[in-house]
C-alpha cells in the first residue's frame, strides 16, 4: 500500500507548523498570505491560509472499500488514509461537490461534524436535501450553492461553477447537481473542479477568475469501469493552460485500484504547454508565497 507523506499526528503537526510561521512577523520571513495546501487524497484537499482552514472533498474512510467488497467492483484501496477525520475539528468550511460517496461521504464527515458543532458544509443546493438525508442532519444545517453563487464563511470567497461527470446535470428546479468550486483565500484563486470533464465555454467560464491553482482529476474516463469519468491527464493539463492557472496540481487517483492512473501523461503535456504543475504525494504540504 502507498504509504502517504505525512499521516496522522506527523501530518497535523505540519497543519500546526504551517499555521503558526504564517502568523509570524515580516522579520521572520513569514508572511500572513501564504497559502498552504495539503493533498489528502483523491480529491480532498485542506486549504490554509491566514490560520483558517477550507477542507475540499475529503475522503478519510474506508466506506467504500466495505460497501463493494464482495460485489464484482471492488474498490480495493492503493494509499493508506493519511489522517483519522475526528483530529479535523479545526477545519472551518468543508465542501462536497457532488453526491458519489468519495465526495460525499457520511464517515468522513461525520466525525469532522461531531468535532466541530459549528462546521459550515457547503453543497450543492441540487443536493441539499440527499446529502442532509444521508448525514442525519436537518437540510437547513447545510449550505446550498449554484453555477454564479457566492458565499463567504471563515475568510474564504467560494463560488459555484458547473461540473459535468459526464454530463451537465439538474434538478427540476434548474440547479446543477455537479459543481466545482472557485475560492478566494486573500489575494489567492483556488479553483477545486471536483468530478468533470470538457464541456463547451468551460475555460471561457473559469478564465475571469484569474486562477493560481487548479485541482483537476487525471483518472479519465474509462467505460470498463462502470463509473462517470473525468478529465484525463492530457485534458487537465490543457485546461489549466486554457484559463491561465499558475500552478495546476493533479488528484482523482491512486486511491482505488480499478480508478485510476499515472500522472505521467499530465506532467508530460504540462511540460509540452509550458504549464506549471505541482505533483504531490498524499498528505504532502505545498505552499505559495
Amino acid at each position: 500500500m502507498i504509504q502517504p507523506a505525512l499521516s496522522n499526528d506527523a501530518l497535523l503537526a505540519d497543519i500546526a507548523s504551517a499555521g503558526i510561521a504564517s502568523a509570524g512577523t515580516a522579520s521572520s520571513g513569514n508572511d500572513e498570505n501564504e497559502l498552504h495546501l495539503w493533498w489528502l487524497g483523491q480529491s480532498g484537499f485542506l486549504i490554509q491560509h491566514r490560520q483558517r482552514h477550507l477542507l475540499f472533498d475529503p475522503y478519510l474512510s474506508d466506506s467504500l472499500t466495505k460497501k463493494y467488497a464482495d460485489t464484482d467492483k471492488p474498490h480495493v484501496r492503493m494509499t493508506e488514509r493519511c489522517v483519522d477525520p475526528q483530529h479535523l475539528g479545526f477545519v472551518d468550511v468543508v465542501t462536497s461537490s457532488h453526491n458519489h460517496t468519495d465526495h460525499l461521504d457520511a464517515e468522513t464527515l461525520l466525525p469532522i461534524l461531531k468535532a466541530n458543532r459549528t462546521l459550515n458544509l457547503i453543497v450543492p443546493e441540487a443536493n441539499r436535501q440527499f446529502a442532509a438525508d444521508r448525514l442525519g442532519v436537518p437540510s437547513q444545517r447545510l449550505l446550498g450553492l449554484d453555477d454564479g453563487q457566492s458565499i463567504e464563511i471563515a475568510g474564504f470567497q467560494i463560488t459555484g461553477v458547473p461540473a459535468a461527470h459526464d454530463e451537465i446535470d439538474r434538478d427540476d428546479a434548474g440547479h446543477h447537481r455537479y459543481l466545482g468550486y472557485v475560492v478566494r483565500a486573500g489575494p489567492w484563486t483556488i479553483y477545486h473542479s471536483g468530478d468533470t470533464r470538457l464541456y463547451p465555454g468551460m475555460a471561457e467560464r473559469l478564465r475571469p477568475h484569474n486562477v493560481d491553482v487548479a485541482l483537476l482529476p487525471i483518472n479519465g474516463a474509462a467505460p470498463e469501469r462502470r463509473v462517470a469519468g473525468n478529465l484525463n491527464g492530457s485534458e487537465a493539463a490543457n485546461l489549466a493552460h486554457a484559463i491561465g492557472a499558475k500552478v495546476a496540481i493533479p488528484c482523482h487517483y491512486d486511491m482505488f485500484e480499478f480508478n485510476t492512473v499515472s500522472p505521467d501523461e499530465f506532467s508530460a503535456e504540462a511540460a509540452r504547454l509550458g504549464q506549471q504543475v505541482a505533483v504531490l504525494r498524499c498528505g504532502q504540504r505545498w505552499t505559495q508565497r
